[in-house]
């Protein structure tokens, strides 16, 4: 028994590693989730203010489902609902209100064409900012900036709107806040755009009858209070929770389920190298539920503070993760940090709840064999697997081709979500069927081993040979590398590339005037068709809108991108319009992409929400396959434009190879001109941001199965002490030892290599034929180089340094 200590120390010690790591990267997806359901946007302007009513904050409908009533279904809203100023008197009455403020906020170019908000004096009082020089704005053409901003009392300066710039005298200087300009309460209500209505309504007070101010607020008016606040005051953040919520969700699934192939392969394993162990206690007298609860009483011991551990480290790198998110404007500036206990008792409950169940399953068939079975399976593998093994394998393998027919019909978001699925469907099935994975596998790299060197290759396909359970379990970690990575980065770069490609393709403009801040006023575009040598100019919007969209039967209700563009759209920009005149987009009328038109044709009427939540009846009079490059919507600019947060524009695409934009730009501060290319590049790094929680993704899953995979290899071969010793008392060199070795690996990771690249080659081709309609993934060489040379040269490493250290001990 004594012999036996230092490979289950080893083995124990590949558990608790593996463990470890899993609950930090499970406890770390909680971080995000609590985050998400439990973090405000900071409380700033609005400190002030003891609660604030805004619009509605989300859209909702039922949504028809196969076989079912119809569900309710609710999506965020991506632009500010404004609020009408005649809900002031009702709320005044309210007792504990003193007064009612009317928030307004639009953007303010200054002419360094650095970009601030503009608000009226009113709003100053909210949190309040102070005077720390001169006074409050009293004249129309009175201003008072933020010390951010540079300006001192007594100053002109010239601010743009969404107009043409004027010129304000600066009265005074508030010392707190960001940047920020205040006008006089007229003013801004009339740069704001909106007569009789309002961002906020923000209610001055002492304790407030929350119950009779809900009542007071007319129906469908959002109150918040305390913390809620800063919902209210940065939207963004709230329109944001959804989107982490389903992440952060997806990414825990997906954590946990790559835990439990890993984590239970080293489990699996470490029963499999101690089959001697347990074949002894059985013959000295031992129960089945003796040895079960030994096993399972082990694990346990050391599971328990390996997720402990792991939880509590889960802490830290969920805020680096939320961090790094942050940093690269995947998430909003002001979104919250939520550190608590509940991720750490999830992680330490899931895995150690995982690792128990796995002992226990793993321990039923070595507990109920018989005693001299026991020994004699303990000396030698099985030859055939277990009869539930096979059907549960075969069953995954189904249900991960059912998954791949779905893929192939799905289109956009839905194919995207099918795709985790798949791969995970087909990993499962290849664990489960690993034994057989690795005979096919030893057959074919076998039979070329022997070809490169007689033999060491044939002592290499006899070893892979005589332990298929084993190579099995080689195999799983190797092939969920391979698939994991690949599918994650090929995915997304099949969907960057295309993107990138079906906007160069229809862009037909010769210039684009874009902004150096938030965006371009209205006037630009305007100015620009005046320009000598321009034939057109469109100005672009961006927006949200929501939509239900139909699939295989079902509707759901999805954030869709939409653009709002000019009336001479035609001119700059060609989406490939396959039925229907893009000419027609004007009033009330909608163009939609093939992946989200559904049974909508030309003609007929789509039900959406614009940014605000108001919903419309759209013509369809449009359908056009660039979906990803133009947005799986364009409505009318003037439509968009009326119903957003900003009033600004995207850019401005501009027709016209001889036009002369310069007293355009000269006009407006922060406007420039790029050429195609240019704005091709800044597209290109707005694709790469978006794909930033992507790479989050694979760089933890990915780097949680390469440890797992360096353990379980290293520890697989540590455990073959015997196998080496013996084949160095029967007259082979240590050098021959190695070279079998070096084959061997070849064939185990060749094989599981194979088996991951197949799940990748099956899965990719069905997604970009539903994303882009061609059935040919984008995959960069080096980056598959560099996933196969990783997997590999990890695999290989693990492989050959411990038994070299083996080796030279028994020397």
């Amino acid at each position: 028994m004594s012999r036996n200590t230092g490979p289950n120390r080893g083995l124990f010690t590949g558990i608790f590693a593996a463990l470890l790591f899993a609950a930090t990267l499970v406890g770390a997806c909680g971080v995000l989730l609590e985050s998400a359901l439990r973090a405000h946007a900071p409380v700033e302007r609005f400190g002030g203010a003891a609660a604030v009513v805004t619009g509605p904050q989300s859209v909702e409908r039922r949504m028809k489902r196969l076989g079912s009533e119809p569900e309710a279904e609710s999506r965020r809203l991506a632009e500010r609902a404004r609020i009408p100023v005649a809900a002031a008197a009702k709320l005044r009455a309210v007792p504990g209100v003193r007064d009612v403020v009317a928030d307004v906020s639009f953007p303010v170019v200054l002419s360094s064409g650095r970009a601030v908000t503009g608000h009226g004096w009113e709003s100053a009082g909210l949190r309040p900012y102070g005077l720390s020089a001169g006074r409050a704005p009293q004249a129309p053409d009175e201003v008072v900036l933020s010390r951010a901003t540079g300006a001192r009392p007594g100053e002109s300066v010239r601010l743009q709107t969404n107009g043409t710039s004027h010129s304000y005298q600066v009265v005074g200087v508030v010392g707190k806040g960001p940047g920020a300009a205040f006008f006089t309460t007229p003013t801004a209500t009339a740069l704001y755009g909106h007569p009789g209505q309002a961002d906020a309504l923000v209610l001055i007070g002492g304790d407030l009858d929350e119950r009779a101010l809900r009542e007071a607020a007319p129906g469908g008016l959002t109150v918040a209070t305390g913390a809620a606040r800063g919902d209210a005051e940065n939207p963004a953040v709230a329109a944001a929770r959804p989107d982490m919520v389903e992440i952060s969700v997806s990414l825990g699934g997906v954590a946990i389920m790559t835990a439990l192939v890993v984590v239970g392969g080293l489990i699996v394993l470490s029963v499999r190298e101690r089959m001697r162990e347990f074949a002894l206690l059985r013959t000295v007298g031992a129960t089945p539920g003796q040895v079960r609860g030994r096993l399972v009483r082990e694990t346990a011991r050391i599971g328990a503070p390996a997720a402990l551990a792991g939880g509590v480290l889960s802490l830290g790198l969920g805020a680096a993760m939320h961090g790094a998110m942050v940093r690269e404007g995947v998430l909003p500036d002001g979104f919250g940090l939520s550190l608590g206990p509940l991720p750490v008792l999830a992680a330490f409950a899931v895995m150690l709840l995982a690792a128990v169940a796995t002992a226990f399953l793993a321990s039923l068939r070595v507990s109920r064999i018989r005693p001299v079975q026991a020994l004699g399976e303990a000396a030698a593998e099985p030859a055939r697997l277990s009869r539930w093994r096979v059907i549960a394998g075969v069953a995954f393998l189904v249900l991960g081709l059912n998954a791949l027919g779905f893929s192939t019909t799905a289109t956009g978001p839905d194919a995207a979500a099918s795709v985790g699925g798949l791969v995970m469907a087909l990993i499962v099935a290849t664990a489960l069927l690993g034994p057989l994975v690795a005979r096919a596998g030893n057959r074919v790299l076998g039979r070329a081993a022997r070809t490169v060197a007689p033999v060491s290759g044939r002592m290499a396909q006899h070893s892979a040979g005589a332990a298929a359970l084993r190579a099995g379990s080689l195999i799983t970690p190797v092939a969920l590398a391979v698939a994991f990575a690949s599918v994650q980065l090929f995915a997304h770069s099949t969907v960057a590339h295309a993107t990138r490609g079906q906007a160069e393709a229809g862009n037909r403009a010769d210039r684009i005037i874009v902004p150096a801040g938030p965006g371009l006023p209205r006037g630009v575009a305007e100015a620009a068709r005046r320009a000598p040598g321009v034939t057109a100019a469109t100005p672009v919007k961006r927006t949200t809108v929501i939509m239900p969209v139909t699939a295989l039967g079902e509707q759901s209700l999805q954030s869709l991108s939409a653009r709002g563009v000019g009336a001479d759209a035609t001119a700059t920009m060609d989406p490939k319009v396959t039925s229907g005149r893009l000419r027609d987009l004007r009033g009330d009328a909608v163009a939609l992409s093939r992946d989200v038109a559904g049974g909508h044709d030309v003609g007929s009427t789509a039900s959406l929400s614009l940014g605000d939540g108001t919903a419309i009846k759209a013509r369809v009079v449009a359908v056009y396959n660039r979906g990803l490059g133009f947005g799986d919507v364009l409505l009318p600019h003037d439509l968009v434009a009326a119903h957003a947060s900003s009033p600004l524009d995207d850019h401005v695409l501009v027709r016209g190879k001889d036009a002369d934009l310069r007293a355009v730009i000269a006009a407006h501060p922060g406007a420039r001109v790029v050429t195609h290319d240019a704005f091709g590049a800044s597209l290109s790094r707005e694709i790469r941001l978006q794909g930033f929680v992507n790479q989050v993704v694979v760089a933890s899953i990915t780097g949680f199965i390469l440890i797992g995979l360096v353990t379980t290899l290293a520890l697989a071969t540590a455990a073959r002490r015997r196998e080496f010793a013996l084949l160095r008392l029967v007259g082979a060199t240590r050098g021959q030892v190695l070279r079998m070795l070096r084959l061997e690996a070849a064939i185990v990771l060749g094989t599981g290599v194979a088996a991951g690249a197949l799940i990748a080659a099956v899965t990719l081709p069905a997604f970009a034929a539903a994303v882009t309609g061609v059935p040919l993934p984008w995959a960069p060489p080096l980056t598959a180089a560099a996933i196969l040379a990783c997997v590999a040269g990890s695999g290989a490493a693990a492989i050959l340094l411990p038994a070299r250290t083996v080796l030279r001990r028994q020397q």
